[in-house]
């Protein structure tokens, strides 16, 4: 019997649409600890590494660009990311959409026993709160998050452990992400990349690693049914 093709799935960004919430989110924790508010571009660039990386690195770019050093520190770091994600879990929903072609496509994989998980440095349970909301949770195998193992992309063994969880098979796997992360961690594994554009990332496709671009889940259908086929 063949094996089953396994897909992995980025989620903010790549099958979701989440940077609204992130930016309420976001937003809510730099007013309450004294920094400026963000744009909704900003948070599309920072939100691909997890919450903790995000406020640290928006607050390195605030200083860049005032010129005004506040002072933070770990602790504070480590307060800011508790109250964000105390924040956005109770707001998690409000505003975020599945990207153009993401309910088809899921449907026709499920249609075509292909196996899907969720690889995301999202929190999981987070994750799995956004995607039950959403009404996707049910499409997927597994969704591992940012704090589902020890490590989370660019790691491969990210990927990798969630690949074996489902007894699929790394020469039968295919990675779909909107960012370098995503890439990086799918050629450290050795596994083929679907890259989406407008995604959360600041590098434009042309930086990125991928074996397909794809504007959005509209007719990726075809691309996939060579991998089923191989």
């Amino acid at each position: 019997m063949d094996q089953k093709l396994t897909i992995l799935f980025d989620l903010d960004g790549t099958l979701i649409d989440t940077a609204p919430d992130l930016m309420n989110a976001h937003n809510y924790v730099m007013k309450k600890f004294g920094y400026v508010e963000r744009e909704l571009g900003d948070i599309k660039r920072l939100a691909g590494r997890g919450s903790k990386v995000m406020i640290k690195k928006s607050i390195h770019e605030i200083a860049e660009k005032t010129g005004k050093i506040k002072k933070t520190n770990e602790n504070e770091t480590e307060e800011m990311t508790k109250e964000f994600i105390n924040y956005y879990s109770q707001n998690i929903c409000n505003e975020s959409k599945p990207r153009v072609g993401v309910l088809d496509f899921l449907t026709w994989c499920k249609k075509n026993s292909i196996s899907m998980a969720v690889c995301t440095n999202k929190q999981e349970h987070l994750s799995i709160d956004l995607l039950k909301k959403i009404k996707l949770y049910d499409f997927f195998e597994y969704v591992a998050g940012g704090n589902t193992f020890n490590y989370n992309k660019p790691d491969p063994r990210h990927l990798i452990n969630t690949i074996e969880l489902m007894s699929g098979n790394l020469k039968k796997s295919v990675m779909i992400g909107d960012s370098e992360t995503d890439s990086n961690a799918a050629k450290a594994a050795k596994i083929p990349f679907i890259l989406i554009k407008n995604g959360y990332t600041e590098k434009n496709p042309d930086q990125i690693n991928y074996d397909h671009l794809i504007k959005n889940f509209v007719g990726l259908e075809e691309i996939i049914q060579k991998y089923i086929n191989d």
